[in-house]
């Protein structure tokens, strides 16, 4: 039997129980550079979706079809493709590797049916696996392992398997063992099939003989998967005692429950660049990858006849507007359906649309279990729970962004595409949620946090090609204070004569310094009615005026001002006359206070390999950063959790001597602590530099 065969399953004559499961949903995530989009290449091409299988150095994938990820060579956010396989419709989803890009992979997750996991024999990958493995762990999705670039192995599996372990809560289980050919790998020998097949060059196997050596590596190596099964299989249990061999059948039921009960991830080995393997791969989702009756159960789906489905990716397109790609979990839906959020926005479908990497075909209604695009859903976001029904759906996930690492602040080229500039930043947001936009009214400045350097690359890069709106960008400024630390007592008079009433206001304060975080306090001490009550509001704001650029060029925090005496005119004297006594008084007194910089200084807490952690040490101390301690981060076998307090402006690019320093998974987060004075050269070079941007 050839590849194209069975896999020892004998189902009624002209029944067709795989087809049951309906229409499936598998991703496909893994390490950066693992080999995923080229995967996703071979199942097009296998499956007869394609023609011929394109590369990724060519620019000629299904994958990374965008601008940006065909001129940078990654995937920069997730691509969707729909074909079938012997006579069931699947749609894969290859999911960025980088952790960048990561939100991508972790929203489309909660929707599918199950991941193929594309690694490879690196030992420098092993943390960047792990990060993949604990989120398809913590929400609950069966999992393949996909171990490519097989041809290239420099290690025996089983040494590979043991390399890898750690990365996985739940056991490795080895379903196929190379055939080597001296130091190269021919075939593999399928354990759970026991037939052996030599690999062909873009095209199906060759089942061979197993004679020799190779029969007896495979009774060993299929003994130790059975012995994994049997864990949790009584009956196998005793078949494996009593030497008797269990039934074929007996065995893929067993491999389908534990993968469906994620209690274990089976390991497949293969070439995607050549496409060996990959057929026996698309048989494994076949026979023993869940359907979506029971992603809608693990989901928990009210349908009540009802369509349900889950958004899992929005794209502004330049001639169908916003496109919905979602997982419908239930029901029905098509073009004039009127689908509603959790929140209770409504909106009707404007189409319904196949997905086959950057192109979208339009086409019929959609029934459970396929992942289609719905035009012109206006008030639907990625996450969002959409039902047809009359009262909303309760949402079925919730997968918030991860903490932003790094920052730029963005202005127009051109003063002519503001208006258009706020528009592309609502679109980008709702493309990509694990941006964020601030608007820092502070500085005047818009401020893009995202996830490392390379996603904010990306990011400007599409406001410039997608949406027409070239950019200029600078670090965000630091948010620098002032403060002082000598008190005064000063007068400060206005006295202006223009003919007719003039301007008359005079106050006598008293400048002092509050304890650290206070903030400002005003008072007033006024006796005798030296100063009119009523113009005592008008004092007030003439000094918070000035407290806004004190003398360094910042604003002036803890401070306190007391308002002890003044005089005033019964005619000239007037709200504005007092405001700008007040803020004379503080112009004029301030400088004398002893005024002092002030820094923020932030909470820094670093996760990383604990491989790493003397390098995070180096990293922050080389930062100005006061290390307070580490402690294994919970959950997380063979990781540290970094804490630090560390001045605002060392954390700007922080993120990628973190990522350098811990090949790619090491990130942190922070919080505001307090303010620290900052003295010095590095003082005098920061008020030098407002002074010169004044």
């Amino acid at each position: 039997m050839g590849q194209n065969g069975s896999n020892g399953s004998s189902p009624a004559p002209g029944a067709n129980p795989i087809s049951k499961l309906g229409p499936r949903c598998i991703a496909l995530v893994g390490p950066f550079q693992s080999g995923k989009t080229t995967l996703l290449e071979a199942i097009l091409a296998r499956s007869g979706a394609i023609q011929r299988q394109g590369t990724v150095d060519a620019g000629s994938s299904v994958g990374d079809a965008s601008a940006q990820a065909r001129h940078h060579k990654m995937s920069v956010e997730a691509t969707f493709a729909t074909t079938s396989f012997m006579g069931d419709s699947y749609t894969f989803i290859d999911c960025p590797g980088s952790v960048e890009f990561i939100h991508d992979m972790r929203s489309v997750l909660p929707a599918i049916d199950a991941a193929v996991v594309v690694c490879e024999a690196d030992e420098k990958k092993v943390p960047q696996l792990q990060l993949i493995l604990r989120e398809l762990e913590d929400q609950n999705i069966p999992r393949f392992l996909f171990l490519n670039k097989i041809d290239k192995a420099d290690k025996r599996v089983r040494e590979t398997i043991k390399l890898l372990q750690p990365a996985s809560r739940v056991p490795l289980l080895l379903r196929q063992i190379p055939i080597w050919k001296g130091d190269l790998i021919a075939g593999f020998v399928d354990l759970a099939l026991e037939r052996a097949f030599v690999y062909k060059e873009y095209a199906p196997s060759q089942i061979v003989d197993l004679a020799g050596e190779d029969l007896s590596r495979e009774r060993e190596a299929r003994f130790t998967m059975l012995e994994t099964l049997a864990d949790h299989d009584d009956e196998l249990m005793e078949q494996l005692l009593e030497d008797i061999q269990p039934p074929r059948d007996k065995v893929f039921d067993d491999l389908a429950r534990d993968l469906r009960d994620r209690i274990v991830c089976p390991v497949l080995l293969g070439c995607a660049t050549r496409a060996n393997g990959v057929l026996r791969l698309l048989k494994a989702l076949r026979h023993e990858a869940p359907g979506v009756a029971e992603t809608a159960v693990r989901l928990g789906v009210q349908a009540n006849g009802d369509a349900v489905a889950l958004v899992l990716k929005t794209f502004h397109t330049t001639h169908g507007g916003k496109m919905s790609v979602a997982r419908v979990l239930a029901g029905q839906a098509g073009d004039g359906t009127t689908f509603t959020t959790s929140a209770g926005a409504a909106d009707r479908v404007s189409g319904v649309f196949k997905l086959m990497g950057s192109s979208f075909e339009k086409r019929g209604p959609a029934s459970a279990g396929e992942t289609v695009a719905f035009g012109k859903l206006d008030h639907a976001k990625t996450g969002d729970t959409l039902s047809s029904g009359k009262q909303p759906h309760a949402p079925l996930a919730d997968v918030k962004p991860l903490p932003p690492v790094l920052a730029i602040a963005v202005q127009a080229k051109e003063r002519k595409d503001d208006v258009k500039l706020g528009a592309a930043f609502a679109k980008l947001s709702e493309e990509d949620p694990s941006l964020t936009v601030v608007h820092n009214a502070e500085n005047h400045e818009v401020i893009i946090w995202g996830q490392g350097e390379m996603h904010l690359r990306v990011a400007t890069e599409r406001l410039a090609d997608r949406f027409a709106v070239p950019v200029v960008t600078h670090p965000p400024t630091v948010g620098y204070r002032e403060t002082i630390r000598k008190p005064i007592t000063i007068r400060g008079r206005h006295k202006k004569q223009s003919g007719g009433h003039g301007q008359f206001g005079d106050v006598v304060v008293e400048i002092k310094p509050l304890t650290r975080g206070t903030g400002f306090a005003f008072e007033e001490q006024i006796t005798g009615g030296v100063v009119p009550r009523n113009y005592i509001p008008a004092v007030e704001e003439g000094v918070t005026d000035a407290l806004q650029h004190g003398p360094l060029g910042f604003p002036v925090v803890d401070v306190s001002v007391t308002l002890i005496d003044g005089s005033y005119h019964t005619v000239d004297s007037s709200d504005m006359a007092f405001r700008t006594a007040g803020r004379i008084a503080l112009v004029d007194g301030l400088p004398q206070c002893q005024p002092v910089l002030l820094e923020p200084i932030h909470l820094v807490e670093i996760v990383c390999p604990t491989d790493a952690t003397a390098k995070m040490n180096a990293i922050l101390s080389g930062r100005r950063g006061q290390i307070l301690g580490f402690d294994t981060r919970e959950g997380w076998d063979g990781w540290d959790c970094v804490r630090a307090l560390m001045p605002e402006s060392e954390i700007g690019d922080l993120i990628i001597e973190v990522r350098s320093g811990t090949a790619g998974v090491g990130s942190f987060t922070f919080k505001f602590d307090h303010m620290a004075e900052l003295t010095g050269r590095a003082a005098d070079q920061i008020v030098a530099a407002r002074r010169a941007a004044e």
